[in-house]
């Protein structure tokens, strides 16, 4: 039970915030401060009415926004996806060795007990498969250098591993020689090793040497400098010259959203787009950027961007219907993947004829079927017709991959 005194402090301030809610409601506002805290005109004549208590009013409160996630400018995307890294790699080095005699009690002359110093600790690079990019790969990484022996025959405690974590698809090169190919999730690659430990006194102990005084220091880790290159892990690869519509063809089977303009070279960097099918398997769908005439000596954006098809187990060749040759451009583009592989245009594919909306098409279409025995799926990115025959014949691509791994003993990439 509360005493008088204080029970009546709590009515009289309760009435008196009420009071300040029925003023607020009735008298004009204008913003002012006091106390660092932002009042209306009515809420700073009552402030020290109030005292402890807080009062908001809901003329002064700013109204919020929708919180809804603005979409990423592909210049951004740029500056977030890195495929290419130069980093430098020290291993830890080891603990020293410790010198030190035994001294106890009636054991005065107990012998050398000095351990052995601790081993310095590797460098070794890790899949994640929840890492996409590598902008988050540091230029330098140093390993942890082992723990100094101690007396009493004490082992220094050997360093713990750095890990570096890459995505999947990640090649490991050093001078130009590849390294190592992570291709799956979890897969290792220990690229430095740390330095082993010193040498303390008592392992040096013999019959003709009784008191050693030696020691030695723990090794240098290892150093070397790599050059870590991400290839894009996906099922198939949207290969077309600039403007074809391959972002637009993406954004429309698959919740991607790449940057689309009326300009060349949009796509600065590839995307990749998820396509749900209703047994949830999952087909990854690549944008690669625009290749042009000359890709394979490095014009436009050159090999950097070539490099990406090696992974992609079927390729979706997308023509422009709406540009004066079709058959050209896809004479082309197996061209310039022949030149950069070999046997790259060979591997399982899908022609996708875009823009079949525009009135000039029809007649691109028919003179392209003429010259190409090859299926060609003719789609339009814009308005979305026949995108389901698109979708059909990926799955149909897809099992077929499922069932070449599976015969080969291989595992087949999930994404």
């Amino acid at each position: 039970m509360l005493l008088p005194r204080f029970s009546k402090l709590i009515a009289r301030c309760f009435g008196r915030r009420w009071d300040l809610k029925e003023n607020v409601r009735n008298m004009p506002h204008t913003t002012g401060r006091r106390g660092g805290m932002i009042l209306s005109g009515c809420c700073r004549e009552r402030l020290s009415v109030v005292g402890c208590f807080a009062a908001s009013c809901s003329l002064c409160t700013t109204s919020r926004g929708s919180s809804r996630k603005k979409e990423l400018s592909e210049k951004k995307l740029t500056s977030y996806f890195v495929d290419q890294r130069r980093v430098r790699l020290v291993a830890g080095s080891g603990g020293k060795g410790s010198c030190s005699f035994l001294s106890e009690p009636r054991k005065e002359w107990g012998g050398p007990d000095g351990g052995n110093g601790g081993d310095g600790g590797n460098v070794v690079i890790k899949v994640n498969q929840q890492v996409k990019s590598l902008s988050a790969i540091a230029p330098v990484y140093r390993g942890h250098d082992g723990q100094a022996g101690g007396s009493k025959n004490c082992f220094g405690r050997n360093a713990n591993t750095t890990y570096i974590h890459v995505p999947v698809g990640t090649v490991i090169k050093e001078n130009g020689n590849t390294m190592a190919d992570l291709s799956r999730e979890g897969q290792e690659y220990v690229a430095v090793y740390g330095g082993a430990g010193g040498k303390g006194n008592r392992f040096f102990l013999s019959n003709e040497n009784r008191a050693p005084v030696t020691t030695t220091p723990g090794e240098k880790g290892q150093e070397r400098v790599l050059q870590l290159e991400l290839l894009t892990m996906a099922h198939a690869g949207l290969v077309g010259f600039p403007n074809a519509g391959k972002s637009s063809l993406l954004r429309a089977i698959s919740n991607a959203r790449p940057a689309v303009a009326a300009y060349p070279f949009t796509t600065l960097k590839p995307h990749v787009g998820i396509v749900q099918y209703q047994d949830y398997e999952q087909v990854a769908v690549a944008d690669i950027p625009g290749i042009i005439r000359g890709a394979h000596l490095n014009r436009g954006l050159g090999v950097s961007f070539l490099r990406h098809i090696e992974r992609c187990r079927f390729l979706l060749f997308v023509l422009d219907l709406s540009a004066a040759d079709p058959g050209a451009q896809l004479r082309d583009l197996r061209f310039e993947l022949d030149q950069y592989e070999p046997g790259l245009s060979r591997r399982p594919q899908a022609i996708v004829a875009n823009k079949i909306d525009l009135p000039e098409a029809r007649d691109s279409l028919a003179e392209l079927r003429r010259h190409e025995k090859q299926r060609i799926i003719p789609v339009s990115a814009l308005t979305g017709d026949n995108v389901e025959e698109l979708l059909l014949h990926l799955r149909e691509l897809y099992d077929g991959y499922l069932e070449a791994e599976q015969s080969s003993g291989m595992k087949p990439l999930r994404w």
